[in-house]
């Protein structure tokens, strides 16, 4: 069994992303289950979708997971992988962008929301555990692209190449022919392949 958790902010991606993920376990022949956890998503909330595969042939009966059983965990933003890291397995892998969504509190508070004060906090937080983190450089990747849009490629890109789950970007290749509009396949491939590169 192996659990997934993404979490973004509303117009990330997040959706799309556990849809496809999902998409590229099933052809494998998993089972899966998804869910989402979505608060107030079209003003910029936190979204959180859950993705439980059977890689090993077993039956999913529950489509959440619990705190601490994450394998892997997607975060499409700083602060959003620092609210979800409780639901990290202690040998999981935490796949997260750098770049930051200011969050409307941001605005009112006196003290400026700063991603890599963010992003040492959860290395602070890991340090001594089994986890591992890889930061991903989202601006870079997208702008070789040329789109934003393919953020939620990019970051499956990145966690799948880390090899915690038994997909590679072949599997998601597929799926995202299957899953994205026939306009953005190629604009996906293409962040799979500068993903590939690196």
């Amino acid at each position: 069994m192996r659990n997934v958790l993404l979490s973004g902010v509303g117009g990330q991606g997040t959706v799309l992303a556990a849809k496809v993920l999902a998409q590229a376990a099933q052809d494998k022949g998993w089972q899966v289950r998804t869910a989402e956890t979505i608060g107030m998503a079209q003003r910029g909330g936190n979204v959180v979708s859950h993705v439980r595969m059977g890689d090993a042939g077993e039956e999913v009966f529950a489509p959440l997971l619990a705190e601490g059983t994450a394998d892997l965990v997607i975060a499409f933003e700083p602060a959003e992988a620092a609210r979800v890291l409780p639901f990290l397995a202690p040998d999981g892998l935490l796949v997260t962008a750098t770049t930051a969504i200011q969050p409307v509190t941001a605005a009112l508070s006196d003290k400026p929301y700063r991603a890599d004060n963010v992003l040492a906090s959860i290395e602070r937080s890991l340090a001594g555990t089994g986890a591992r983190f890889v930061a991903v450089d989202d601006v870079a990747l997208t702008d070789a692209v040329g789109s934003r849009k393919v953020l939620n490629s990019v970051l499956l890109a990145s966690a799948l190449k880390e090899g915690r789950i038994a997909l590679d970007l072949d599997d998601l290749r597929r799926a995202l022919e299957e899953c994205v509009k026939p306009r953005f396949v190629a604009l996906n491939l293409a962040a799979v392949d500068a993903v590939a590169a690196r």
